[in-house]
């Protein structure tokens, strides 16, 4: 998978929180069998900017922990028909997800596990929004609930 990382917090992100989100994604890309041409980007920052970003694609005026946009909704654009080996060769764009490292600290401190967990649950939640899962109904919960914690135990990202 084609992973960018941009860092646009204040105090930047050590590489350490660089590597885990590189590694615990690509290891979920896997465990999905997402094509290797897969793209998609992860941006961190503080709470004031991702405040902004919630307000003004949400409409909720607080910082949140992450946020998904999809680059592509099933269903919103017209088919296109082209050769299949070309369409094969063309990269799928997942889109963004936008991760506060101010609440991987506020979480991870009143969950009582380490910021490491809290950034890669929160990189896998993410993710998992990508690749159209979702929590707004029970089942689909337990779905993506459970898939996020077999890839975040089978990492090694245990509570």
């Amino acid at each position: 998978m084609d992973l960018t990382i941009y860092d646009q917090t204040s105090n930047g992100i050590s590489q350490e929180q660089h590597d885990l989100i590189e590694k615990v994604l690509q290891f979920a890309a896997k465990k999905l069998d997402l094509a290797d041409n897969t793209e998609m980007s992860v941006t961190l920052m503080n709470n004031p900017e991702i405040k902004k970003i919630n307000a003004q694609y949400r409409g909720v005026d607080r910082a949140t922990d992450v946020l998904s946009f999809a680059a592509e909704e099933s269903g919103d654009e017209s088919p296109i028909i082209m050769d299949p080996e070309l369409a094969a060769e063309l990269p799928t764009n997942l889109g963004d997800l936008f991760i506060s490292v101010d609440k991987v600290a506020e979480q991870a401190k009143f969950l009582g596990h380490s910021p490491e967990r809290e950034l890669g649950f929160l990189a896998i939640h993410g993710f998992l929004h990508l690749n159209g899962y979702d929590h707004q109904q029970l089942e689909d919960e337990k779905k993506m609930f459970a898939l996020q914690r077999e890839i975040l135990d089978d990492y090694g990202l245990t509570r």
